[in-house]
């Protein structure tokens, strides 16, 4: 199961989002593509962002808890909801089952908590491809 936190500390699993499609992506402000398609991330949600579909953006710093909050602001994140793993545990539990090889990683999770799609790497998320895939998965 994988467990991590709200930006107010409160415990969270992907069980959370049952009934909703999610767009799940690992992140880290070290890793210079993840940053790069933040925006875009953000973008998606801003976009699609509904009661059937959140993007569910979960940082991995494993050091300072406050720089990838600071980051966010500063790049003009303003959509996605702030969540973490300062232990980075949801990329080894993932690595463990071969679904995440590099960083970012993400997943495109059904309703019933199934995985749709992964991909390994950078993805331009708000491109008319990329919002047509989740809404090919949202059924619209």
């Amino acid at each position: 199961m994988l467990a991590f936190r709200d930006a107010a500390g409160a415990p969270k699993t992907l069980a959370d989002w049952h009934g909703r499609t999610v767009l799940l992506n690992l992140w880290a402000t070290w890793c210079v593509p993840c940053r790069k398609e933040m925006p875009a991330l953000d973008a998606l949600q801003d976009k699609l962002h509904g009661p059937d579909f959140e993007v569910v953006s979960i940082n991995i710093d494993t050091r300072d808890p406050d720089k990838p909050k600071t980051w966010l602001r500063d790049a003009g994140i303003g959509h996605l909801a702030y969540y973490a793993d300062p232990n980075a545990k949801v990329f080894q539990d993932l690595k463990s089952v071969g679904k995440a090889i590099g960083m970012p990683t993400t997943l495109l999770v059904d309703p019933n908590g199934c995985e749709i799609a992964s991909l390994a790497g950078p993805a331009e998320w708000a491109s008319e491809d990329a919002v047509k895939l989740v809404s090919a998965a949202l059924g619209r």
